[in-house]
């Protein structure tokens, strides 16, 4: 009997020496994946948590660069769109409730929203399937800079202005932050309670994460939080972020608060694990078909409630990205190898999502299926002659306003380049690409179509960017 014993302990002390030196071997190579930090340099936290443990969590760079604070695990970021998660997750409690039903018209509780075409649903929100134009997108086409004081109230009634949507609701998955918006509106109205003050009773008091909040005052201010930065030829500059808006983003948190959040998906204390089951199920289209993100080295991304799950190298991940002014983060969970891999940052240039899947690496290489290198269809290579206009420049020339986004554009050809200007946006040089088709870039890339009536006379112009198609600006007699 006792050299059964003393063979199990033996054996248990060489599974432990060698689970030590692979977590040894992970954390130097972690180290090397972030050398370039210092404090000098914006940075990055890291957390990895295994089997419900928090085994590794470390700073790199500088929290904030005038005043030299380095970043460490309780460093506070703004996770960008990785709030969608916690947006979705109460709107899901509300409905374990009984105060609420995903298939409920978003218009029953914000009855200020137009009549669209077809119902929108709670559902619809959840799942970017309900075709409304992205607020963001909307707001730097009324004029707005990324940079201003922007509240939840101030994107609300950009919202309920635009009855016309990108497409009948269910019908498409198309990413929209409006969507959030709208539900933390929801949970609001039915909680009678702040969206923070929902989540911070029904989330992060009961998970111990006392150093999360969702940051609905731009006034407010945060101990121990991140500034980010950007950075050019090595030299770094603010980017200022002033927005209160929240839903879609604005949860403010540290790794170690990130590490209790994915433990919970594995041991429910919020929830149960019915709960978290239904909360991971991929969502879809009206007609069944799943809601699909992309098709990335060959394996399909699906949406699942404010987060994305895919088959990488044969095993399951959640994960979402997040980007905010300078912030980027990764929060992925392999659910069924219980590791989750937390990267916060605050610099504008970090590439979350390949660090996050190449650190997944050091802990979960013998698990990964070795897979052959995605071959792409040979492409032939397309002639596009460039195009040559016949059209006078100085026929696009006037004023072209959309009255539901309070937005006037001037153009004019100004040193033979057809312009558009704005009182509150730098000017946008536009570039001819076919007849009647311009593309430029107010905040982010657009395409701009010119109307003609029968006459072949100039009546208007529809912009289209990332996030909304064919926003209609009328030609001002």
């Amino acid at each position: 009997m006792k050299y059964l014993v003393k063979f199990i302990l033996i054996h248990i002390f060489i599974a432990n020496n060698f689970s030590a030196q692979t977590n040894s071997n992970a954390e130097r190579k972690i180290d090397s994946l972030f050398s370039q930090y210092n404090s000098k340099t914006a940075g990055v936290a890291v957390g990895i948590v295994k089997d419900g443990k928090l085994i590794f969590k470390k700073g790199y760079g500088t929290a904030n660069l005038e005043y030299d604070i380095p970043i460490t695990p309780k460093t506070i970021f703004n996770v960008g769109s990785v709030s969608k998660q916690f947006t979705t997750f109460s709107i899901y409690l509300l409905e374990k409730q009984g105060k609420i039903s995903l298939d409920d018209d978003v218009r029953k509780y914000i009855p200020e929203l137009p009549i669209y075409e077809k119902t929108i649903t709670i559902r619809h929100l959840c799942s970017h399937t309900s075709g409304l134009k992205d607020q963001w997108a909307l707001l730097t086409l009324a004029g707005w800079r990324m940079d201003d004081i922007i509240t939840s109230e101030q994107v609300m009634k950009i919202i309920s202005k635009h009855k016309a949507l990108n497409f009948a609701p269910g019908s498409q998955f198309k990413y929209s932050n409006s969507g959030f918006t709208l539900l933390a509106e929801i949970v609001k109205r039915v909680s009678g309670k702040s969206f923070a003050e929902f989540a911070k009773e029904n989330i992060f008091d009961p998970l111990g994460m006392e150093n999360t909040l969702i940051y609905d005052d731009n006034e407010k201010t945060v101990k121990n939080r991140a500034y980010s930065y950007g950075s050019e030829n090595g030299l770094y500059s603010k980017r200022n972020l002033n927005s209160s808006s929240v839903g879609p983003t604005n949860v403010y948190t540290t790794v170690e608060d990130l590490s209790k959040w994915t433990t919970n998906f594995e041991n429910p204390k919020v929830g149960d694990v019915d709960f978290i089951n239904r909360f991971n199920e991929r969502t879809s289209l009206d007609n069944g078909e799943p809601a699909i993100l992309a098709v990335r080295d060959g394996e399909t991304i699906y949406h699942a409630k404010g987060q994305f799950i895919r088959n990488y190298k044969g095993l399951t991940v959640y994960n979402h990205t997040g980007s905010d002014a300078g912030f980027k983060s990764f929060l992925g969970r392999f659910q069924g190898n219980k590791l989750s891999v937390i990267l916060l940052s605050n610099d504008e240039n970090f590439v979350s999502y390949k660090a996050g899947l190449d650190i997944a690496e050091l802990y979960l290489s013998d698990k990964f299926k070795k897979r052959a290198p995605i071959t792409e269809p040979e492409k032939k290579a397309e002639e596009n002659p460039k195009y040559l206009s016949t059209t006078n420049l100085k026929d696009f020339e006037g004023q072209f306003q959309n009255s539901d986004l309070s937005s006037l554009f001037t153009l004019k050809v100004i040193k033979g380049k057809l312009t558009m200007t704005h009182n509150r946006l730098s000017d946008v040089v536009l570039t001819e690409t076919a007849k009647d088709k311009f593309t430029g870039v107010i905040t982010f890339a657009v395409e701009v179509n010119f109307q003609r009536n029968k006459k072949n006379k100039i009546i208007g112009l529809s912009i289209t960017n990332f996030g909304a198609t064919n926003v209609n600006f009328i030609l001002l007699k």
